[in-house]
Order: structure tokens, then sequence, then C-alpha cells
């Protein structure tokens, strides 16, 4: 997954909204904890006033003279503990939860908690604590009536001020999950979108990977090939080392450029300008590859029974290019001097049958010749990413058959 995405200006935005900062205020943060302190110790401080002194604008002063004093204590006690309404919420709900039934200068102090209940704690906890101070509204009326107002009136416009903070509390959380849902959108879209890109990248890499074991593999037989002959016949003609060695110098030569080619597609970095590959193999190659096997030495019988191999798609000629290729690299390894038979058959609508076989070999191998032990399975691989279906192993005649059948729409 990709890291969250930090904006320009968090120290803009409240924490919860902020990964990197989401357990500590911002900057925001404290100018809004301040600001509602410096609002909840000013009517603290006001309501105080009023409710001691002989003329009440507020009508404060109703009830006995001992509670304002208490009511003063508690007010302060209340405004000094907003500072943990960021982290404990609900317990400083619990907590004033009876002040509202007497306690007027922690009014405000009990809407900022109302409030912050509201935005950052489940909805259920948020609606407990408003229907709380609905159900608190009646007695608190009770305890510090209003003298100015009728007892139903002071009622609505106790509600009237919850529902607003209840409504602006609501808009805040909704507003705020939204943003965390699109932020959270957009990291998945981001890790999704890279993981695609890996996944691409994976399969170039195993595509150059097969093109590269198809390709060296049938270099090096031949080269181990035809060193194996310079070995077991030390006394032959002249003529016939020279020939061998021209082929093995030629053989080394393509190899390298292959491996070069493979390491400069490997190394080279998207959208940068890389020297072009060359023109992939099609089923036309199939007797030049044949041939080059043939001067090495190996007995290859080819039986070509395609109707319109001038009309054969470029991906199934490729296809079948390399399996040709990948069963002639194994007569090599594996039974040498033994005859190999290539059958290639098929046309449009019928599809593209190859079948390569050799006599199962007596004994082992008269020179061993190192692989890897994929090229069966990368062939697997490809056929079947081609729509197409393959099978090797040993018939019934005791030869060793590879046999693929790749699709080949009509026109």
């Amino acid at each position: 997954m990709s890291s969250a995405v930090v904006p320009d200006h968090p120290w803009l935005l409240p924490g919860s909204l902020v990964p990197a900062r989401a357990a500590r205020r911002t900057p925001r943060d404290w100018f809004v904890d301040g600001l509602l302190f410096l609002i909840a110790l000013g009517w603290v401080l006001l309501a105080h006033d009023d409710a001691v002194s002989g003329r009440p604008e507020f009508a404060l002063n109703a009830g006995p003279s001992w509670l304002a004093e208490i009511d003063l204590f508690v007010g302060l006690l209340a405004a000094a503990a907003l500072w943990l309404r960021r982290r404990w919420p609900v317990g400083l709900a619990v907590a004033t939860a009876p002040l509202t039934l007497f306690s007027v200068t922690s009014g405000a102090v009990l809407l900022v908690v109302l409030f912050t209940v509201l935005v950052h704690r489940p909805l259920a906890v948020g609606l407990t604590l408003v229907g709380w101070h609905l159900a608190t509204a009646l007695p608190f009326i009770a305890v510090r009536p209003d003298p100015a107002m009728p007892f139903w009136a002071a009622v609505a416009w106790t509600v009237l001020f919850i529902g607003i903070v209840v409504a602006w509390a609501l808009f805040v959380r909704a507003r705020r999950q939204l943003v965390l849902s699109l932020r959270d959108r957009a990291e998945r879209a981001e890790a999704e979108q890279q993981l695609r890109l890996d996944q691409a990248r994976n399969l170039e890499r195993g595509r150059i990977a097969r093109e590269m074991h198809d390709v060296l593999a049938h270099r090096i037989s031949l080269l181990s090939l035809h060193a194996g002959a310079l070995e077991f016949r030390p006394d032959a003609p002249p003529e016939e080392v020279a020939r061998a060695a021209g082929v093995i110098r030629a053989s080394a030569h393509a190899a390298l450029q292959d491996l070069r080619e493979v390491i400069g597609v490997l190394r080279a970095e998207t959208g940068s300008e890389a020297t072009p590959e060359r023109p992939q193999p099609t089923l036309g190659d199939v007797p030049a590859l044949v041939a080059e096997s043939r001067d090495a030495g190996v007995r290859v019988s080819v039986i070509d029974e395609v109707t319109e191999p001038a009309g054969v798609p470029a991906a199934i000629g490729r296809s079948a290019y390399r399996i040709v290729q990948e069963g002639l690299t194994n007569a090599r390894k594996h039974a040498p001097g033994a005859v190999v038979t290539v059958r290639l058959a098929g046309g449009p609508g019928e599809g593209l049958a190859v079948d390569i076989r050799n006599p199962w070999p007596v004994g082992g191998p008269a020179a061993a010749i190192p692989g890897t032990g994929t090229g069966l399975v990368g062939v697997a691989e490809r056929v079947t990413l081609a729509g197409g279906r393959v099978d090797h192993g040993r018939n019934a005649d005791g030869d060793f058959r590879l046999a693929a059948w790749l699709p080949w729409a009509s026109a």
C-alpha cells in the first residue's frame, strides 16, 4: 500500500484529517481549543456576574443564593476540562452530564462537549447524549426558572439551541467522513495502479526470461555440440576443425548479441529511448532453424503440411517457432545422434499443430549439456496464453513427443 498523502498545509486542517498527526493537535486544533476555552470562560464569568447582580439581564439568579457560588466553581472546572475533550470526549460527557440539571455557567461547555461527541464518536453514543440533554431540560428549567419567559417557551428555546448544535455537528461529521472516504479511495486507487504496474513489469520480465531461455539454450546447445565433436575427434581433418570452429565462433557471437539485447531491455527505463528489438521469428523462419541444427550434425526430418503458411498470424507463428526451437534443443541435449521429426500441419479455422518427436535415448547422452529444466514449462505457459494445448512425454511407440496445438482463426 502507498503511504498516505500529506496535504500542503496540514496546520489548517483538524488533526483527524491529517494522517501523519492523527494523535496530536494541529495548530488549527490549538487555536480552536483555545478559542472555545476563552468563550466558555467568558460565559462562566458573564453568567455568574449576572446571577449576583441586582438587576440580572438574563434572569440567571433564580434559585437559592448559595447555588450561584457553587455554579461558579463548577463552571470554572468544566471550562478547564474542555482541554480534555479531544482525548476523552465520552468520559468528559459522562462527568459533566449531572451539570445539565442545575448549572447555568457550564452551559457553553455542555454544548461544546455535545458537539464533540456527535462529531468524533459513534452516532449511537452522540444521540444518547442528545436524549439526556432533552430529558434534563424540564428539571433544569424547574430548578432555574426564567421569570421573564413562560415555562414552555423556555423549554422551546432550550430545545432549539440543542437542535442547532446537533444539526451543525452532524454536518461537520458528514463532511469529515466524506473527506476521509475520498482520501481512502484515492489511496486505494494509487495502490491498485502501482500493483498493476508491478504486474505488468513482472509479466514483461517473464516474457523476456522466456525469450532468453529459448534463444540462449538453442545457441549454447549448438556450441556444446560442436565443442564436443572437437573434443572426441582431435584427429579430425583441418577443414572440419576450421568449420566447427567457425560455427562455434558464429554461435557464440549470436549468443552474446542476444544476451546484450536482453540486458539492454532490462536496463532500459520506461519512456526512454532504447535500441529497438530485432524482428521476432515467425513460422517462415523454421527452415533456417532446422538448417542450423543440421549444420551442427543433428538429423532432422521436416514434414510441412500447412495449407496457407503465409497467412499464419505473427503471434501463432512465433509460438510455433519457439516450440520447434525447444524441441530441437531438447533433442540435442538428451538424445544426441537421434533422428528428430518435425511435423507442421493445419490451416485457417482448424488451428496449427506442431509435433516434434525423437527416439527415446538408450543410456545417457554422450556429453551432458546443463539446462534450467524450465523449457517445457515455458512452452506450456506460452501455448496456454495463446489459447492452445500442449502435451509432452514418452508415447506408446517409445518416442519422446512434444505436441502442441495453437488456434488459427479463419479469415
